[in-house]
């Protein structure tokens, strides 16, 4: 059972992130204010969820939270300053969008860049003990996963719509057929032959 956090009478803020590991396509974070109390039996941790599952709970999570907020972060600012960079400057955004400012923030972690003027608590797999994150955690993943199937539009070679720009076999292979596009991400190893591929 997931848990709200018990700083008494603090508004909290779960943060998480989605996309640090794939090989194309931006990192995504949301950051989320959940009233006291509330309760929905599906909402976990966005990796143990099907894909239908977090589609239900998006609008859920969108209603019903005091406030959310989205960020996404393109691959071209993650060649430029790090995906671990990325992922707390997304993480930053998100909170920067929210309309209350919260009194602490819950991050999914256990590293994390200071938001001024708020004290965080950095909770290794937080999204699936609290519900703010597990909240952040579904928002992010989806508003991450739309956007890939729209790329994946425009560019169905590498099958986006269903690996999401992670590093399978099937994107890879894409890679070496089609070579890069402007949605990957240069500073990754996006073969194992790195070197002999023009970037």
């Amino acid at each position: 059972m997931l848990l709200s956090y018990h700083t008494q009478g603090t508004i909290e803020a779960g943060c998480d992130e989605a996309g640090r590991g794939p090989l194309a396509g931006p990192v995504a974070a949301a950051a989320v204010i959940l009233p006291p109390g509330l309760k929905h039996n599906l909402l976990n941790d966005s990796k143990q969820l099907t894909e239908k599952q977090r589609d239900l709970l998006r609008p859920i999570i969108e209603k019903e939270a005091i406030s959310y907020g989205i960020s996404i972060i393109d691959n071209h600012k993650i060649d430029e300053i790090n995906i671990l960079n990325a992922s707390f400057y997304a993480m930053h955004s998100s909170i920067d969008r929210l309309r209350i400012k919260p009194g602490a923030l819950l991050i999914d972690g256990n590293r994390f860049n200071p938001y001024a003027g708020i004290p965080h608590h950095c909770i290794v797999k937080g999204d699936g003990k609290y519900l703010s994150i597990a909240a952040a955690s579904v928002l992010a993943k989806t508003y991450r996963d739309e956007l890939m199937v729209k790329l994946h539009h425009e560019f169905p070679m590498y099958n986006w719509k269903q690996n999401k720009g992670y590093p399978t076999k099937e994107h890879r292979c894409a890679i070496r057929e089609f070579g890069v596009t402007d949605y990957h991400r240069k500073s990754f190893k996006l073969l194992p032959e790195q070197l002999t591929i023009n970037l």
